[in-house]
């Protein structure tokens, strides 16, 4: 017992100079977080300001309160946990970890054990100087050795690592968030797509009657050849776009499927209710909760935060370097004779090295890091100057959008209104049928395009909700 004090005495040498130097300093900058105004207000459309009595936004809110189609949210689930690019996020957060505690590690001392041992029989003919029967020799150490981090150096590093942890972690959200919209947006396109298809199948039924009767009419002499072979052309424009909608319609199935991790095949998209218009004078927030909100802002900030601890790993080089080891063991010819006071060797070695030329290496690596800190400045502004356009565009687009479709739904309306009479006259014999086909081709294209308006709309709702930073929680 009395050995094994010994022994020990050199390691609790390293680890009371350990608590001494783990309270040094750390060179460099701390971290401060760069000045940014936010504006009062969102820009809306017409250059109204838009801002929120409540802090509490629309990015606030679950995706599954903002998007209540239960085929949406079904998908949207299924994303969420079989996403390849969520999945791959979620292991380069595990490998960030591993790295902290790799990084992290360099901060303490580091212990061995280890022992050796000789054991030979060997037979008398060898000579008389040599007694027979067996030979042994062993030996028992402890050693350990550190690094003291008295200028920061490696808490500098293991700062930066956590940093980039974190960034990690927030481009994790972003991915999730991301996901949450690409979902979105691809079922509003895929149930646009259906909308138009029943729209097609509607006017090709209609117009094939229509030259059933032109056919039976032309047959008769009542009208020319002219009007049958324009009633047709009619016919073949909407059956040509059907072919094409399907077309439209599997693959953007595919697509989908993509993203929730599985083969190309069909999905749910049978809701009709999916396109109706989405709810006015929806909640923004204040701008600067924005900044708390947005994970590719917080992701900016870690990155600048990583970059400023680098200024202190590289200022640190400039110092002297303190490197510490020792061991203690004991040794002998037979087991009996292992743990012998006689036999112990107890040595310790300190080094110390001072960088005193190296061509500008240090001086450069410093400048490298200040200059990589001040571009993380820059990406970090950009990226909230890039998501105060992103709201205001997405206002933008909702109060247009909406409009948009107000007005196409009018559009419609006389469109189908003009071809009732069209048909009317025509069936009176007031005008030709090349004014029932000019107008039932602009009724075709107006119910087409209130379609695009009404997706136009939803697709703004996704906008904006992924603007204000929601989808990731």
């Amino acid at each position: 017992m009395k050995n094994s004090s010994r022994l020990l005495k050199p390691v609790l040498l390293i680890g009371g100079i350990a608590v001494f130097f783990l309270a040094g300093c750390a060179v460099g900058p701390n971290y401060k977080r760069p000045s940014v105004v936010a504006p009062p207000a969102y820009r809306g459309a017409d250059n109204a300001e838009i801002a929120s009595a409540n802090a509490k936004s629309l990015g606030d809110q679950n995706w599954a309160t903002v998007f209540q189609e239960p085929e949406l949210q079904q998908l949207i689930r299924t994303a969420l946990v079989n996403n390849y690019d969520v999945r791959i996020a979620a292991q380069r957060v595990l490998e960030q970890q591993a790295q902290v505690r790799i990084t992290r590690s360099q901060q303490f001392p580091s212990l061995g054990v280890g022992g050796t041992g000789i054991g030979a029989d060997l037979p008398s003919s060898l000579g008389s100087g040599i007694p027979s029967g067996a030979l042994s020799a062993g030996s028992f150490n402890l050693s350990a050795a550190w690094n003291p981090d008295f200028w920061g150096l490696y808490r500098r590093q293991t700062e930066a690592a956590r940093a980039q942890l974190l960034a990690q972690t927030w481009a994790q959200r972003t991915v999730r968030m991301t996901l949450v919209e690409q979902v979105a947006t691809a079922y509003f396109q895929l149930r646009a797509y259906d909308e138009q298809l029943d729209i097609a199948k509607k006017t090709l039924k209609t117009r094939q009657e229509s030259v059933q009767l032109t056919t039976t009419l032309e047959r008769g002499g009542s009208v020319p050849l002219s009007d049958l072979r324009e009633a047709e052309e009619l016919e073949y424009t909407a059956s040509a776009q059907i072919p094409q909608l399907e077309e439209e319609i599997q693959q953007q199935e595919n697509a989908l499927r993509l993203l929730l991790g599985q083969d190309p095949g069909p999905v749910a998209h049978s809701d009709p209710d999916a396109l109706n218009p989405p709810p006015q004078n929806l909640p923004v927030g204040l701008p600067s909760r924005l900044l708390e909100r947005r994970p590719d802002i917080l992701e900016a900030e870690e990155q600048l935060i990583a970059a400023n601890a680098q200024i202190g790993v590289a200022r640190a080089q400039f110092f002297p370097q303190l490197s510490i080891s020792a061991s203690g063991g004991v040794g002998g010819d037979s087991w009996s004779s292992l743990f012998d006071p006689s036999g112990r060797l107890i040595y310790g070695i300190g080094s110390l090295t001072q960088p005193l030329f190296e061509g500008g290496k240090l001086r450069g690596q410093l400048q490298l890091s200040e200059q990589q800190r001040q571009e993380m400045v820059l990406n970090y502004q950009k990226t909230i100057a890039g998501a105060f356009r992103d709201v205001s565009n997405a206002l933008i687009a909702v109060n247009k959008q909406r409009a948009t479709r107000e007005q196409q739904e009018k559009l419609v309306a006389s469109a189908a209104d003009a071809t009732r009479l069209a048909r009317i006259r025509y069936q009176g014999g007031s005008t030709s049928y090349l004014e029932v086909l000019t107008t039932d081709s602009d009724l075709f294209s107006a119910q087409l395009n209130l379609v695009n308006a009404q997706e136009g709309e939803d697709l703004s709702l996704v906008q904006l909700y992924g603007a204000l930073g929601g989808g990731w929680d």
